[in-house]
């Protein structure tokens, strides 16, 4: 059966309308937080289950974090949320940067009742987890961020420009049919805004900053990102509880393009177990571990 159309909010918000064919093995919803419409996707496990929010990147919606977090359903209680502004959700009145976002997941959170969650981020995802650690501390138990983005080495806008058509050809081609819509809809003057937001915001800084234990997926053929021995230079200045693991043979859409490997890093990560490969995906994408910060959990035995 078809769902209804629900009433446009005051906010601008489109129809609060669920697809015929759902695009996620995941439940789809909608709430409002701060009088704008969000949609969401959810699994549906016991409550007790520890909660892990995924939060997607540039421009994007969360759909593109769908093949990971699907794959994480079963033991995580999972929320995909697309951000006021992104996907489907609703336009705020202003536009939000990274702050912004950050206290919005933090809202997204009071709103569906959940006090502490783990968060997955991919590109700009990323910071917004910096920031929501910075602000919340007592709200987050651990941080996965993936290709993260926005420090120097992705200024000014046309670098930024050259590295994403030098990554989409690296892509899958299925990701170009899922990021085009919500590129197209989010628009230029969008565009703009939030890469001089992700310029400014001090990245670096807030990451090696984190209290929490945090993990680090790098592609190795991610354009974005500068070469992961620069990355073990710079994580290794302090002390910290930030885990640097490289992904060969993968992108900056990881979460999308890489599913089977990256939620397998999360499970040993969050178990606080050595990363080492799936051996239910032999030889897809090696995985190297770059940098290991004197403060982070060190790993279990396993068995």
């Amino acid at each position: 059966m078809a769902a209804k159309s629900r009433k446009v909010s005051a906010s601008g918000a489109r129809e609060r309308k669920l697809p015929r064919h759902p695009a996620s093995a995941l439940a789809e919803r909608w709430t409002s937080v701060d009088g704008i419409d969000v949609f969401y996707r959810e699994s549906e496990v016991p409550p007790d289950a520890p909660v892990m929010m995924h939060l997607h990147g540039f421009g994007l919606s969360g759909r593109y974090l769908l093949p990971t977090a699907e794959l994480l359903k079963d033991e995580f209680h999972t929320l995909v949320p697309d951000l006021p502004g992104f996907g489907r959700s609703g336009k705020p009145p202003h536009p939000l940067d990274v702050v912004d976002l950050a206290h919005a997941a933090a809202r997204f959170l009071d709103n569906r009742g959940i006090e502490k969650a783990t968060l997955v981020g991919n590109s700009m995802g990323c910071p917004i987890i910096c920031d929501f650690a910075y602000h919340y501390p007592e709200r987050i138990d651990r941080a996965v961020l993936v290709s993260p983005a926005g420090g120097i080495y992705n200024q000014p806008l046309r670098v930024a420009v050259g590295q994403l058509a030098r990554d989409g050809s690296r892509e899958p081609r299925k990701m170009i049919r899922v990021a085009t819509p919500d590129y197209l809809r989010f628009g230029v003057p969008s565009t703009v805004r939030m890469f001089k937001a992700l310029t400014r915001y001090p990245s670096l800084e807030r990451l090696l900053s984190l209290h929490i234990p945090t993990l680090v997926v790098l592609g190795e053929r991610d354009p974005l990102m500068p070469h992961s021995d620069r990355v073990q230079e710079v994580a290794g200045r302090s002390d910290n509880h930030v885990l640097v693991v490289l992904m060969e043979g993968a992108a900056h859409a990881i979460n999308f393009s890489n599913p089977r490997e990256l939620s397998h890093i999360i499970r040993l990560f969050m178990a606080d177990q050595p990363i080492v490969g799936d051996p239910d995906s032999p030889g897809f994408s090696r995985l190297v571990e770059v940098h290991r910060g004197s403060l982070h959990p060190p790993s279990r035995p396993v068995g």
